[in-house]
């Protein structure tokens, strides 16, 4: 397993960090362990810090008073959650769980609201964190308000295929019924279109490895559905 120090290295929230920064980062940095199915925090409770995933799976969500379960994030190695919070001092305004086995990194909030005060290129980090969680989020509420199912799972694939590292293949990070959870469907919907995308030559599906044959026919898909 990695050091902290070389997981928190390739975390952007702590990159361009002076030594000492980063020494006093280190410093605060908890390792916990969570087993497949273990609740990380619940909606409503105390924001007591937040965590960093080194690795294994976490998913963010939300549940209606039905019951109904909306899945906000899926995240994986390096990807910080639970830091909405951190400044308010008020309650977590989602639950979290591990979807896999997962080892975190989790920073106390008071420690880390100390070397914040004192750090305004850690601020400024953060700063850029919180805004690029409010996009996604306003992505989330135009898709779900004003999108189809098709148009929603289109920017979802083209979105994952832009984020990647390198070109290539899209290997879902999910499975169906979770993906549907992400997109506010049922699995059995996002079979169907899948299929259909496929039937039109747009991707190619292999499993979890999604193919994007024609990447303006996707894009259409996703504008107009």
């Amino acid at each position: 397993m990695k050091s902290i120090a070389e997981t928190i290295g390739s975390v952007p929230l702590f990159q361009g960090l002076d030594p000492d920064n980063f020494r006093e980062i280190i410093a605060i940095g908890e390792r916990r362990t969570v087993q497949k199915g273990e609740m990380i925090f619940t909606e409503g409770d105390l924001c007591n810090g937040f965590y960093v995933v080194e690795s294994g799976k976490i998913k963010v969500f939300k549940l209606s008073f039905g019951g109904k379960e909306q899945i906000l994030h899926i995240y994986g190695h390096g990807k910080p959650f639970g830091e909405v919070p951190v400044f308010t001092g008020r309650s977590f305004p989602a639950s979290s769980v591990a979807v896999t086995k997962a080892s975190l990194i989790f920073f106390p909030r008071k420690r880390f609201v100390d070397l914040i005060s004192s750090h305004p290129g850690l601020a400024l980090n953060m700063l850029a964190v919180l805004s690029m969680r409010l996009k996604e989020f306003t992505v989330m509420v135009e898709n779900l308000a004003l999108k189809e199912v098709p148009a929603r799972l289109a920017s979802y694939l083209l979105a994952s295929f832009r984020d990647q590292d390198t070109p290539g293949p899209v290997n879902l990070p999910v499975s169906k019924t979770q993906l549907a959870g992400i997109l506010g469907t049922t699995p059995e919907t996002i079979s169907r279109v899948l299929a259909r995308l496929t039937n039109e030559g747009l991707i190619k599906v292999d499993n979890r490895l999604i193919t994007i044959v024609d990447p303006d026919g996707v894009a259409v898909i996703a504008e107009e559905g």
